[in-house]
């Protein structure tokens, strides 16, 4: 007759409560984890999916994601002479909030290198891919678009042509892939407003130096669009991702471009290493402290339950005492109930997280190496716990029976 077994069947319902609140402390402690590795995953989820060997920004700068990073697009076609370079792509990213469908919506926009990057690298659930130069956009699935919908940026109407799944930033927003040009159109759109005045502002600073009077002809050309000037003209762009040919040193061309004065060169481990060591650095060891400490409550309630169970059985265990029971067999009683506690707790824990994690806001990773980690930290908190209701079950006076 094992008396774990018959203490529970005697209690089930005290039991099964007790479980229950058990498990739902555990899957915090199991969310916890997996919205730490939800963090780091997406924190370097665009630099993996993309894939390139290298990351050319601006001079002393940690972009394009920990810092912003400007760099003239030109720097394509020169990076793409460089001996060893397979090629070369421009890429723009930043993040835009607007109101759609009388919702907020946040948007991390990726402008890739049209028609050369047509962003066959990430997954399509629904609709197509980028196959115009211009108005044409995928966006994740977690952003709630649907293909067919018309998304207002600057000046233009985008069309969702398809979703993604999966592909969100470091700070949990949805991707939004558009191409470059339409990017750039959205970055640095202005209102016609302040348009009008810079291109006012340039003619007077114009016709107030001697150039302006000799020749008024320039007068024109200056009052028209920044791309007809060749000194304003120039298209900025975040970063240039450069892929290495194969039997070449991906070290020897990371260490010729960064000889040049205007640009610094990452490689992709590199480019991780800056987000996870910057970008989302304070958020990641926060959720880690939260996670041990949550352990730690974990452990002390576990205690203040199995000790408090112990009480109520004082009368029992003082009982078995009295007939000659050996204390291996009150000692098992108590490990075995903060076992099954554990055990049937952590069960529960998994089950109701998979079907509630789903709904979190931020991408919750469930790694299996983590579980396994967990279940272990359960065993441990569970001998552990029964520690402090053992040690009140082996003072319990058999002659309190008698009393």
């Amino acid at each position: 007759m094992n008396l774990a077994i018959k203490d529970i069947q005697h209690n089930i319902g005290r039991f099964l409560l007790t479980t229950f609140g058990i498990g739902m402390l555990l899957m915090l402690v199991m969310g916890m984890g997996g919205i730490y590795r939800g963090l780091v995953e997406d924190a370097t989820l665009l630099v993996e999916r993309i894939g390139a060997d290298l990351w050319v920004v601006q001079k002393n700068t940690r972009g394009p994601f920990a810092e912003i990073s400007r760099i003239p697009r030109t720097l394509e076609d020169r990076i793409s002479t460089v001996s060893g370079v397979l090629s070369s792509h421009a890429f723009i990213s930043h993040t835009v909030q607007r109101s759609y469908k009388n919702k907020p919506l946040r948007l991390t926009i990726q402008g890739l290198s049209w028609p050369g990057d047509r962003g066959q690298w990430f997954p399509i659930v629904a609709g197509r891919g980028l196959e115009q130069a211009h108005y044409e956009l995928v966006a994740d699935k977690s952003s709630g678009l649907q293909p067919g919908d018309k998304l207002p940026l600057g000046k233009n109407i985008f069309t969702v042509v398809g979703l993604t799944k999966g592909m969100t930033s470091a700070s949990g927003d949805s991707m939004a892939f558009v191409t470059l040009l339409d990017a750039q159109a959205v970055q640095f759109d202005l209102p016609p407003e302040a348009i009008r005045i810079e291109r006012t502002a340039r003619v007077n600073r114009l016709y107030d130096n001697d150039l302006g009077r000799i020749q008024p002809q320039l007068n024109e050309r200056a009052a028209g669009l920044s791309s007809g000037i060749p000194a304003l003209g120039t298209s900025m762009v975040s970063a240039v991702l450069v892929s290495v040919a194969p039997g070449y040193s991906i070290e020897a061309v990371a260490k010729h471009i960064g000889l040049w004065p205007d640009v610094s060169v990452f490689s992709k481990d590199g480019q991780k290493e800056l987000l996870l060591r910057g970008a989302v650095d304070r958020a990641r060891r926060q959720l880690g402290l939260f996670r041990a400490l949550l352990i730690i409550v974990s452990a002390i309630i576990m205690a203040l339950i199995l000790y408090t169970l112990t009480l109520d059985k004082l009368h029992d265990i003082a009982m078995l005492k009295l007939i000659g029971a050996r204390n291996s067999v009150i000692l098992g009683l108590i490990m075995q109930q903060a076992l099954l506690l554990g055990a049937i707790g952590y069960c529960v824990a998994y089950v109701l997280g998979q079907w509630i994690f789903p709904y979190f806001p931020r991408r919750v990773l469930l790694v299996q190496n983590d579980l396994y980690s967990l279940a272990f930290i359960v065993f441990v908190i569970s001998i552990l716990a029964s520690l402090l209701g053992i040690w009140r079950a082996m003072r319990a006076d058999p002659s309190e029976v008698l009393s």
